[in-house]
């Protein structure tokens, strides 16, 4: 005999499956196809760098004269130069010093602009003197500063920490304050939308300090622009380094990073074209992959063309 409840039966609620801000964020960013395959390829590349001297462990400065600028083959992927060096361990300890360079150089241009950007927006007494130092570093030509500032201050460098460590320190320094400014500004930008809004508000109202309401409260919500404008810093601290090296400001010959590869195979195109080939692929391939991510994350980090 079967029993009814009530004659009727009743059907269970089914629980909604939680969604939240950054689950939905990577749902739009995992829908960009180009910035789904600049992960791949930035993935690959990092992995290439930082673990293909354990599997290819050719000493990228050994020169062997007697395997002067060979093709490719099993024992040298890539070749090798004039001196008999090989490409492949050249590239792989090259990567390693320019992406040093690109993330360093991001993390200074983005903890200036960031810093800049929120004391701007937020104070009101600050905002005119950050904004028009902003603007006299905008009007300064990028170039011809970095140059004059590599030319004075590169020996003095050498000397006090060595040839490497120094034009690496000068570099990275170099880049990252002549390339806050855009940063600062669009930084500056959410923070005064953001300050005016009711939990910023509610927040002072109960006296909270003012550096918990910029460190709790407007940070978290000025992370988006931040994280894209990081991508975009990566992919031109690269290029500006490499700039440097083909001008002849960067890293000492005998200190292989791919805008310095780059250099030293120009002048034997007509013989070994890979020389270049395969180091300004190396450049070509990262840049445009981190411009990729950054593209997928402005997408899926603005609300108004997150979810369509």
């Amino acid at each position: 005999m079967t029993e009814a409840v009530n004659g009727s039966s009743t059907a269970r609620p089914t629980r909604e499956k939680q969604r939240s801000l950054w689950g939905d964020v990577w749902i739009q960013f995992r829908a960009h196809r180009g910035a789904m395959v600049g992960v791949v390829v930035f993935t690959v590349i990092v992995l290439a760098v930082v673990f293909g001297p354990m599997i290819h462990t050719v000493d990228p400065t050994y020169a062997d004269y007697r395997a002067r600028n060979v093709s490719p083959s099993l024992d040298h992927p890539f070749g090798t130069d004039n001196l008999g060096r090989d490409m492949f361990a050249q590239v792989l300890a090259g990567g390693r010093v320019t992406l040093a360079v690109g993330f360093t150089a991001m993390a200074i241009t983005i903890t200036l602009g960031t810093l800049i950007g929120m004391l701007a927006g937020y104070f009101r007494r600050l905002d005119g003197v950050l904004m028009r130092m902003t603007d006299m570093f905008l009007a300064l030509p990028q170039i011809p500063l970095l140059l004059v500032i590599m030319l004075v201050f590169r020996d003095s460098l050498r000397s006090l920490f060595g040839p490497e460590a120094g034009i690496f320190l000068l570099i990275v320094f170099v880049i990252g304050i002549t390339t806050w400014m855009q940063t600062a500004r669009i930084v500056r930008g959410e923070v005064l939308a953001i300050k005016e809004r009711e939990f910023v508000l509610a927040a002072k109202s109960i006296g909270t300090r003012e550096h918990r309401i910029l460190l709790r409260h407007i940070l978290p919500n000025v992370l988006s622009p931040i994280m894209v404008s990081a991508t975009i810093g990566i992919a031109n601290a690269i290029i500006t380094e490499s700039a440097l090296s083909f001008l002849g400001l960067g890293f000492p010959p005998d200190f292989p990073t791919w805008g310095r590869l780059v250099v030293d195979g120009k002048d034997f195109m007509d013989l070994t074209p890979a020389r270049v080939i395969w180091p300004g692929l190396a450049i070509s391939l990262t840049v445009l992959s981190v411009n990729f991510i950054g593209d997928g994350l402005r997408d899926a980090l603005d609300p108004r063309i997150r979810g369509r």
